[in-house]
């Protein structure tokens, strides 16, 4: 069985946990690639063709400004890539069309860690349950530590997603209505940020009678950058061609 070569793109954070489990799960690391990081491990710091030479995949977490542009590298290079950036899904469309036909395979995800994506699969079930029994009321809620740049989560906006396309009483999501009445078919996400929580998100239904609560609490980053080395791994063996999502993914895990 031959070793998957990886290009760590982005060597913040994120990028040195993968390398870190990518190393002891026995994957070989080829180049790592980043603008800003002085390291003495760093490759090259613009993203090229060349720079992704020898790479089966490339793990991509960058920057938001960078990223549609890094996913046109992957797609016109025809390396499979795994796309861990949020903030860059307005330019889906129009990626989608220069790339239309072509060969190529490039993952992305606000969230890569497998449990999440039972959990939404979870959250989905739970909402069409739920959007039978009108007297359920129902909200998200998410924790994350002080250092996260954004608010709400990528991930809060995720489940939120799912409960609206789930549930018919609800027609709008609103992350601000700490300011005013929430009205009926308002499903409200609420943000905590505070201390060093690596990631808590709670979906409430509540009636008068009672209160079901779902729960995903995240002990580490390890979820995130195992779950992308997992996905990067389907990756170079899937079938599937184009921009893909955690669901291509995780369907064919679960079935």
């Amino acid at each position: 069985e031959k070793t998957v070569k990886i290009a760590i793109v982005g060597y913040g954070k994120m990028g040195r946990r993968i390398r870190a489990l990518a190393q002891e799960a026995g994957y070989e690391v080829c180049a790592i690639i980043d603008q800003a990081a002085g390291d003495a491990e760093v490759t090259a710091s613009e993203l090229t063709a060349e720079a992704l030479a020898g790479a089966d995949v490339a793990i991509d977490f960058t920057v938001p400004s960078s990223a549609a542009g890094n996913a046109a590298v992957y797609a016109e290079a025809g390396i499979p890539a795994v796309v861990g950036t949020t903030g860059w899904y307005d330019k889906l469309p129009e990626l989608e069309k220069r790339f239309a036909g072509r060969d190529f395979r490039v993952l992305y995800s606000g969230n890569f860690s497998v449990g999440v994506a039972a959990f939404l699969r979870i959250t989905e079930y739970a909402a069409m349950l739920f959007d039978k029994l009108s007297r359920y009321d129902v909200g998200v809620h998410e924790i994350h530590h002080a250092g996260k740049a954004d608010s709400p989560s990528g991930t809060a906006m995720m489940i939120a997603g799912e409960l609206l396309d789930n549930i018919e009483r609800k027609t709008s999501i609103d992350t601000e209505a700490q300011h005013s009445k929430r009205g009926d078919s308002v499903i409200h996400v609420s943000s905590e940020r505070v201390g060093y929580v690596p990631g808590t998100h709670t979906v409430m239904f509540d009636s008068p009678e009672d209160t079901v609560s779902l729960t995903h609490t995240a002990r580490s980053r390890d979820g995130f950058a195992s779950g992308a080395l997992a996905a990067a791994a389907w990756i170079t063996e899937t079938e599937k061609r184009g921009f893909l999502t955690m669901d291509d993914f995780i369907g064919e895990l679960l079935g």
